[in-house]
């Protein structure tokens, strides 16, 4: 009878309870928290691309700031008008193509706005359509010099992911002559014999970028916020509007323009539209074949707490395949917390991977400052930067440490947002207390592997005097911790995985059967406990390979035998079965996204390797 493998779990994690003295005790006058909210490290909604902003319109002010650069683009401390702030670690940084120019065509000019103030018209490159050749007189490259400087800061400090977007087609492809919109908000400005010219002006810029800025954008934005009705002539800002059937008869153009160019791996982003009724409206009207060319939906965050994100996610991320990106949210709220209560209602529910803020230095409605819409506020009309809102340091409680490359996860709780590092192991938690009293979160830690290490906090509470306070440390012994949160505020926990140590187990928890193996001659297998769950890669009884699996909360194994082809001159044997071969062995990892790879019995032979088809 073959030998019998079987597991025993050393007791390895030290588990316990916080001393008193290092947790914060449930005051009785907390308000009811969010539960008990358990991490599991299996359940998973993506992995995490990065935080950012657009940088119309305050980089045509402040983009030839190195400061200003240093906050957004970096994790470092900054000093900016005698301010100590915590960098904010974007890595995405969206650039508005402009659409003003004071060209003359045949006695046209630009009809301007009564409206739009200057630091929100930026300039087109493309001046008079005269001419196709970007190396013609009819282009102007040095236009909007202090945006594309920010640009390249971006990328200098880190940033790698550039989306190129248009608020408006050049004025002179509009029915009107005004980038700002027709004559109503809900008819459209782009001329019909100007589609192909507007998809070959946005194919030139991003061709220009990755020729001459030292930058490839990585995704275009056609639209912006396309199915608005509010793009008038004489509206604040350059603006256009496009139903629902336009944009779909416009993406193909944009499409083979940047292919034509020779950037078909550049991803077509739609339809950045204002709230997530409107995305969903147009990702409907949508034919299959233009669903299947857009690489990435945007949407923006205007609709603040309402609309349907759950139909968004389900149809264009769940059924479509297609990440989904918060490319723009912005409020006047000084304080952050709108800001924050959207952010969390997003990863709940949207379940995007990246989250960008519009204006992070912003004036507000006219432009002379006093406003909650930046993260700095400032007088845009003279470029001078006023006092720093609070809703600056809430947005570095997530941004500085949910990272790129980071697993998110699902927790299924609007106040609590949480990532890990499939790396390091680390673990980040931020909740959100938007009540008026203090509030009670507890973390059930059970299914993480190692969650005994230390506890760093910061904590920030805009309608008191914390601002990204680095609290005392906690050393976790507990797999069920909890805190308190001060009414109006964000805390911050980055936990650290515990130290495992064999010196000294102190025995044997569980003795657990796994199966009946191959014993002719020594082959090696591959054992794995990571995220939550623990997976055995073996030769059976039968010499198959296998894979057995099982959570660590359960005692009960899952096992497959994956599939093996036939391998020529080799007697008639399949690769999934081991020869009298003590030369093969297997291995086994499992990646940032939660996919298992195994490959193994290569000696003389093929490569062997299986990827699982699911998380």
């Amino acid at each position: 009878m073959p030998p019998r493998l079987r597991v025993s779990l050393w007791l390895l994690i030290c588990l316990g309870l916080l001393s008193p003295a290092a947790r914060a005790a449930k005051p009785e006058a907390a308000a009811e928290g969010p539960g008990v909210v358990k991490i599991d490290p299996a359940a998973t909604q993506g992995v995490w691309e990065g935080w950012g902003t657009s940088l119309a319109w305050w980089a045509k002010d402040f983009g030839h700031r190195d400061d200003i650069a240093d906050w957004l683009f970096t994790t470092g401390t900054v000093q900016i008008n005698g301010t100590t702030l915590p960098g904010l670690g974007m890595t995405i940084a969206r650039y508005n193509a402009g659409a003003c120019s004071s060209a003359e065509i045949d006695g046209r000019r630009m009809v301007v706005s009564r409206s739009i103030l200057p630091f929100r018209q930026l300039d087109t490159f493309w001046l008079d359509g005269r001419n196709r050749d970007p190396a013609s007189t009819s282009w102007d490259w040095s236009a909007d010099a202090n945006q594309r400087g920010m640009l390249q800061k971006a990328r200098d400090r880190g940033a790698n992911h550039f989306e190129l977007f248009f608020n408006s087609p050049p004025w002179w492809m509009c029915v009107n002559d005004n980038p700002s919109g027709g004559p109503k908000g809900n008819i459209e400005n782009l001329r019909a014999d100007m589609r192909e010219s507007f998809a070959y002006y946005i194919a030139t810029i991003a061709r220009r970028a990755a020729d001459h800025w030292g930058l490839a954008f990585t995704s275009v934005a056609t639209f912006n916020e396309p199915s608005s009705d509010y793009w008038f002539a004489n509206g604040k800002q350059e603006g256009s509007h496009f139903s629902p059937r336009s944009q779909a008869e416009i993406l193909p153009l944009v499409r083979a323009a940047l292919d034509r160019q020779g950037l078909a791996t550049l991803a077509l982003s739609a339809s950045d539209e204002t709230s997530y009724d409107h995305a969903l409206n147009a990702w409907r009207a949508y034919p299959p074949e233009v669903r299947a060319i857009v690489a990435q939906v945007n949407v923006h965050g205007y609709q603040g707490l309402n609309g349907n994100r759950a139909a968004l996610r389900a149809e264009a991320a769940t059924r479509d395949g297609k990440p989904i990106w918060n490319s723009e949210h912005g409020d006047r709220d000084a304080d952050g917390l709108h800001m924050a209560q959207v952010l969390h209602h997003d990863m709940a529910v949207l379940r995007p991977l990246a989250w960008c803020y519009w204006q992070p230095i912003d004036g507000g409605r006219e432009g002379k400052g006093g406003s909650g819409w930046g993260f700095i506020d400032a007088n845009m009309l003279s470029s001078k930067l006023g006092k720093v809102n609070p809703k600056a340091y809430v947005f570095a409680q997530y941004s500085r440490h949910i990272r790129p490359g980071m697993t998110i996860l699902d927790l299924g709780n609007e106040r609590v947002t949480a990532a890990l590092d499939p790396k390091t192991g680390k673990l980040v938690v931020v909740a959100l207390n938007d009540g008026e009293a203090p509030l009670a979160l507890s973390l059930d830690l059970s299914l993480c592997p190692r969650p005994g290490g230390r506890v760093s906090r910061w904590l920030t509470s805009p309608q008191a005097t914390a601002r990204y306070e680095r609290l005392a440390d906690e050393t976790l012994t507990s797999a069920t911790p909890a805190w308190t949160l001060p009414p109006k505020s964000v805390l911050t926990l980055e936990i650290e995985p515990a130290a495992l140590s064999v010196a000294t187990p102190s025995g044997i928890l569980a003795d657990l059967p796994v199966d009946a193996v191959w014993s002719g001659h020594p082959v090696s297998f591959a054992f794995l406990t990571e995220r939550g769950h623990q997976f055995i890669a073996y030769y059976d009884s039968e010499r198959r390979i296998t894979v057995a699996g099982r959570r660590l909360d359960e005692t009960a194994w899952t096992k497959v035998h994956p599939e093996g082809v036939a391998l020529p001159g080799r007697g008639g044997r399949v690769s999934n079965i081991t020869g009298w071969d003590s030369h093969n062995y297997l291995a086994l990892i499992l990646d940032r996204d939660g996919y298992l790879h195994l490959s193994g019995n290569m000696h003389n032979d093929p490569l062997c390797y299986y990827r699982s088809s699911r998380p």
